[in-house]
């Protein structure tokens, strides 16, 4: 599927709906064991997590995520080493990716939780019709107007709360790669752009629309289906999804495009990035759960550049990227593989 990108192959997830004061919170995505005998399943809140500083990273840490259940269910089976190792992914904002059922009901949960609690819900949608060229993540609207519908789903959800909306990981990238068929092309675009469109017509939305990776390198590759999907409507791009390019070279990537697109703003996925890319094994397997990586800068607004809007983590570190070197289904939790990350992070 991804090759030379490694974006999000999130499998469908399932929702699970969690009271928090009077929100309703967070997708279930999990398989009941951590992968080490522990029932990740179980209630966060003993974890303890708490919000970052607003003034450093004002978007909304989840304190009853996959990372913080972790926790907590380490804590309780004595395990107190490899619990604050995880604590290092629980008590960071990651991204919610909203699941196909029921978007409006979702991003309400998410977007309340977030305002309860003075910070943004960060969100990634990633729905679009046709994907996934390698169906690693399969799935997607079934068309176009199905897709529409999801998109009113969400914008209904979010209202006037504030949201930042990390826009369809892959979906301009496989236009141009050639994965997706042509005949889907042109609803593609137009899907984005009304997408673009309906997003930034909510108060308090910022919209970043997905714009692949350094490994890239030329950005005239991109820039020109950037604008067709309605870049400039939007807030701007986002890079790395899911990938593992060091920011600094994400930067350089981000700044080049940002040049040939009106000098718009973009945010980086700094989630797993901290040892940079992985360059062994097969190459068309890279991007999938490479070991001896490690987790990235943690999120902030605070940036190395002023086009940089911020560090986020959008892929959820401990996230099985697909059945691969070991790994569980897509978007499922994987402890051990968790743990590494964490352990190889200083």
């Amino acid at each position: 599927m991804y090759g030379s990108r490694g974006a999000g192959a999130f499998a469908k997830r399932r929702v699970s709906a969690v009271v928090l004061g009077a929100a309703l919170l967070v997708t279930g995505c999990s398989s009941s064991d951590g992968g080490d005998g522990t029932d990740e399943r179980g209630d966060g809140a003993g974890a303890g997590i708490t919000q970052q500083p607003k003034e450093k990273a004002p978007f909304w840490v989840n304190p009853d995520g996959t990372a913080a259940r972790q926790v907590a269910a380490l804590e309780k089976s004595g395990k107190k080493q490899d619990a604050e190792q995880i604590r290092k992914i629980a008590e960071q904002p990651v991204a919610e990716w909203v699941v196909p059922d029921d978007p409006q009901q979702q991003v309400r949960g998410f977007t309340e939780a977030a305002g309860k609690a003075g910070r943004t819900a960060l969100l990634v949608l990633y729905n679009v019709p046709h994907r996934d060229c390698g169906q690693y993540s399969q799935g997607g609207a079934a068309d176009g107007n199905a897709y529409r519908d999801w998109i009113d789903g969400v914008a209904a959800g979010i209202g006037d709360r504030p949201a930042t909306v990390v826009l369809e990981p892959d979906a301009l990238l496989h236009l141009v790669d050639g994965c997706t068929p042509e005949q889907f092309h042109e609803e593609r675009y137009d899907l984005l752009k009304g997408a673009v469109a309906k997003l930034k017509s909510l108060k308090k939305t910022k919209v970043y629309l997905d714009a692949g990776n350094a490994g890239w390198q030329d950005p005239d590759q991109i820039f020109e289906s950037l604008n067709r999907a309605g870049i400039a409507q939007a807030d701007g791009f986002s890079v790395n999804v899911s990938n593992f390019y060091s920011t600094e070279d994400s930067i350089a990537y981000g700044k080049k495009l940002s040049a040939k697109v009106g000098g718009k703003h973009f945010v980086i996925d700094t989630s797993r990035n901290g040892k940079g890319p992985y360059n062994d094994g097969k190459p068309d397997e890279r991007w999938c759960n490479p070991p001896g990586r490690s987790l990235g800068e943690t999120p902030t607004t605070k940036t190395a550049d002023p086009l940089v809007d911020a560090y986020l983590w959008v892929k959820r570190p401990g996230e099985s990227d697909g059945e691969c070197k070991g790994g569980p289904k897509a978007g499922q939790w994987w402890a051990d593989y968790a743990l590494k990350l964490a352990k190889a992070t200083a």
